[in-house]
């Protein structure tokens, strides 16, 4: 079977687990061919990205008279679906924060995407995230192209699912993938129970050989705590510096090492500094998978303190490299969570919460820290292994492709 997945980035450092994805597919013998709008506009420090970037087609790449030159071909084979298409285009468009005239671009990636597909004989086509990838899949599909399914994530698509018209992408659909229950739930609601059993949930997956030999936890203190992560508001990095203020006005000693970059990381540099934490908390950047392996085999656990979240692939990384977590009660993280046996859940947003969770751990024994970090093991190797979330979407993938609506 052959497989277009199409994504708006690709490769790029935070996108790991759709890699990893692919090569689960590809292990069980499906051909995926890669489709992105983009490229990632900085470099890629991980040398499997840096593969990955070599077998990926670029669609703007192509440049616009070649994406024009796609759709009038289409239009010229099939003008009733070519204006079927121009019409959703258009419709979902006029709803959208983005406006039309990005959906006409979209139409047109559609276009050389559905040539793309009958040329290499593609049986399907296959979206990551519900924005713009889910969009160009639908309108492919509109224009004739094969059946399309789509991965949402959150927690972006679940702020404005109305923008987006993430319950048509759905309807329209052959399936829709959840990554967590919390996040079929949302996608529920937005379509009729008619629909409800094509939204499946797979989960995103680790790949347990990369976690075969976990290092031990480090004996004693200073607690060493990472966190991973964009630099973004959701991610709650500005509200962590607080707390980690507080507990170390308390008298206890902490290392804090964050793990990423973006738009925040002045604000996050400029807290440090107000805080007088420099000795505390540094700032790595973003590392590779093995500069990530290296950080979190050295720290105590990690923490993570979202205000939305969908079911980051960080946590159960961590847990799989048995270490217990901190984490805040929110979306898909309790379905991987236990409180008190795996690490700590506390409400987002609570510094007061987060700093006693952060106390806690530091209090806790190296035994108990232990006991914690193998139940977290345990169930992230369990309910997270890559290579059974794939046969579960390739069972999807397999099936007979929806030829009429509900």
């Amino acid at each position: 079977m052959k497989i277009g997945y199409i994504v708006n980035t690709y490769p790029s450092p935070s996108h790991s687990f759709i890699r990893r994805e692919i090569r689960a597919l590809e292990r069980r013998g499906l051909t995926i061919q890669r489709f992105a709008m983009r490229r990632h506009p900085g470099p890629l420090v991980d040398p499997a990205d840096a593969q990955e970037a070599l077998g990926t087609e670029y669609v703007l790449a192509q440049g616009m008279p070649a994406l024009i030159g796609a759709a009038l071909a289409v239009m010229l084979r099939a003008p009733g679906r070519f204006m079927a298409a121009l019409a959703l285009a258009w419709r979902v468009g006029r709803r959208s924060e983005v406006g039309v005239a990005r959906h006409l671009i979209y139409l047109l990636e559609a276009a050389f995407i559905t040539r793309r597909a009958a040329a290499l004989g593609l049986d399907r086509l296959h979206a990551h995230f519900g924005t713009n990838p889910a969009a160009v899949a639908m309108l492919a599909r509109a224009l004739g192209g094969p059946a399309y399914s789509f991965t949402v994530h959150g927690p972006e698509e679940f702020d404005r699912p109305g923008a987006i018209a993430l319950g048509e992408k759905i309807e329209r659909a052959d399936f829709a993938v959840a990554i967590s229950a919390f996040g079929r739930s949302q996608m529920m609601r937005l379509v009729p129970q008619a629909v409800w059993p094509r939204v499946q949930v797979v989960r995103c997956g680790i790949e347990p050989g990369a976690f075969a030999d976990p290092a031990p936890l480090p004996q004693g203190r200073p607690l060493r705590l990472v966190n991973i992560g964009r630099f973004a508001e959701q991610k709650g990095q500005l509200l962590l510096i607080d707390a980690v203020a507080e507990v170390v006005a308390r008298g206890v000693d902490l290392r804090l090492a964050l793990i990423g970059d973006g738009p925040l990381r002045p604000a996050i540099e400029r807290a440090i500094a107000r805080h007088g934490l420099e000795r505390h908390v540094r700032l790595t950047g973003w590392l590779d998978e093995a500069g990530v392996r290296a950080e979190l085999d050295g720290a105590h656990g990690l923490v993570l303190p979202s205000f939305a979240e969908g079911l980051p692939m960080v946590v159960m990384e961590a847990m799989a490299a048995q270490r217990p977590v901190i984490a805040t009660w929110v979306a898909g993280i309790p379905e991987l969570m236990c409180h008190g046996k795996t690490g700590w859940l506390v409400p987002a947003g609570d510094t007061e919460a987060l700093a006693e969770a952060i106390t806690d751990m530091v209090m806790a024994s190296d035994t108990t820290l232990a006991r914690m970090a193998k139940a977290a093991r345990a169930c992230a190797l369990t309910r997270h292994d890559i290579d059974a979330q794939a046969e579960v979407l390739a069972r999807l993938f397999a099936q007979r492709p929806r030829t009429q609506p509900d």
